[in-house]
């Protein structure tokens, strides 16, 4: 079993519960892993055998710049879906949402929401 991880992929948002993240935006970072069989999946050394990087990144970007959310909990949970939807081969994936700042007093690190999930999890929920 093999993993891609792509991480710290960042972007532009306007996501947020508070009215200056909405206006103001703010920059969010991703970080997603796919569990699979990669010794079986690139046995020909094959891109079409394979989960592709770009094609990751494209999903997630396209999610995280068109979709506007209040809670990271949702942008996570949302990428998670559309992830285990789009590459029904993995046996998991794990995502997290590193949000760098909030409107809050105080010195802290980024605010990080993670969730993980299996192609079962899309099928129980009915959205399969």
């Amino acid at each position: 079993m093999g993993m891609i991880h792509l991480p710290n992929m960042r972007f532009y948002t306007y996501n947020g519960v508070f009215d200056e993240e909405k206006k103001l935006g703010q920059q969010i970072a991703v970080d997603v892993t796919l569990h699979y069989p990669i010794e079986t999946a690139v046995k020909d050394d094959d891109l079409t055998t394979t989960i592709s990087y770009v094609d990751v990144y494209e999903t997630v970007k396209t999610i995280v710049t068109t979709k506007q959310f209040n809670l990271m909990e949702s942008v996570a949970n949302t990428l998670l879906s559309a992830l285990l939807t789009q590459f029904p081969q993995v046996t998991q994936i794990d995502v997290a949402v590193h949000k760098d700042y909030i409107p809050l007093p105080g010195i802290y690190d980024p605010f990080v929401i993670t969730v993980s999930g299996t192609p079962a999890d899309i099928i129980q929920r009915g959205q399969a």
